[in-house]
């Protein structure tokens, strides 16, 4: 198959996603013939880091931010009756907002949404610096999601308090079955983690050679020595962020295609240690949301 003018060439192991993303087409998402063709292309040839969605917009970006995530919430809610999610800060947010439009604010079941963090600073909840002030005003506040189907941080504890508090809290769902488990692991198995990247290379609160990437046994770990201010916060492990159902992580503007090139390329083994590049879903499915800037030093669209 050949899509003209841009001349790229989608062998037949591409079938299935050339299907899936003329559906998006069909049901509005208004993606560029351009962005479309690179999409699916360097799907194929992933494997190992993932499927690589590029876009010509922060807008297109958003809008098909939307779409997946809103395809996501479907699924999940037909198989478990639930839709768990865990979010991180940052810009990541306001790429979210296509959600609070239509169709999305009125087509997505809300009422079963979970919303958790999978990093968060130790402030208060009406902090500027708040990841849980961001998502509540920019989103929460303008859908309709159950108030107590929403999971901050305790701020008024240390940040090595509230790291355990908040592995308590994810535990007795995962006992009620509110949180699945995962099958190769004793982890949570959130349906959906959600992270920005940071030119660093860093996700959620998971720095370049910090020694909490190196932490294997808990769920939530704490840092108070944050590279980034505030210093004091809590992340998820990788353990559980490789448990989830799907991994998006989400990297826009120039500053960030290093990092970008870093953790998607097959650029050699000092790469290995970078946070994003350690983002490696056991059984569930990674997608990175780019736009062209950030993925201007990818090798192959370079």
């Amino acid at each position: 198959m050949l899509i003209n003018h841009y001349s790229v060439f989608i062998p037949i192991s591409l079938l299935d996603s050339v299907d899936r993303q003329f559906d998006y087409i069909l049901r509005g998402c208004h993606c560029s013939a351009r962005s479309l063709a690179r999409n699916m292309a360097f799907e194929g040839s992933m494997k190992d880091r993932g499927e690589v969605r590029i876009h010509e917009s922060l807008d297109e970006l958003s809008t098909d931010l939307a779409d997946y995530i809103a395809e996501l919430s479907e699924v999940s809610v037909k198989e478990h009756g639930v839709f768990t999610v865990a979010l991180s800060g940052g810009s990541l947010i306001n790429l979210m907002r296509k959600l609070c439009d239509a169709p999305y604010n009125k087509t997505v079941d809300w009422s079963k949404w979970y919303i958790f963090w999978a990093d968060e600073r130790v402030v208060a909840k009406t902090h500027v610096d708040s990841n849980y002030k961001l998502a509540k005003d920019h989103l929460f506040s303008k859908l309709p999601i159950v108030p107590s189907h929403v999971y901050p941080i305790n701020d008024s504890l240390t940040a090595e308090e509230a790291a355990s508090d908040y592995k308590f809290v994810i535990r007795q769902l995962v006992r009620i079955r509110v949180i699945n488990v995962s099958n190769i692991s004793d982890c949570p198995k959130f349906d959906l983690i959600l992270l920005g990247m940071g030119p660093d290379g860093h996700v959620a609160s998971l720095f370049p050679n910090h020694s909490v990437l190196e932490e294997k046994n808990e769920w939530v770990t704490f840092i108070t020595n944050s590279p980034k201010p505030p210093p004091e916060r809590i992340t998820f492990t990788l353990p559980v962020i490789n448990s989830a159902a799907n991994v998006v992580v989400v990297a826009t503007g120039g500053g960030k295609a290093e990092a970008a090139s870093m953790a998607i390329d097959d650029v050699g083994p000092e790469c290995l240690g970078l946070p994003a590049r350690m983002v490696q879903p056991g059984v569930g499915k990674l997608v990175w949301f780019l736009d062209n800037e950030a993925a201007s030093k990818l090798k192959r669209f370079s």
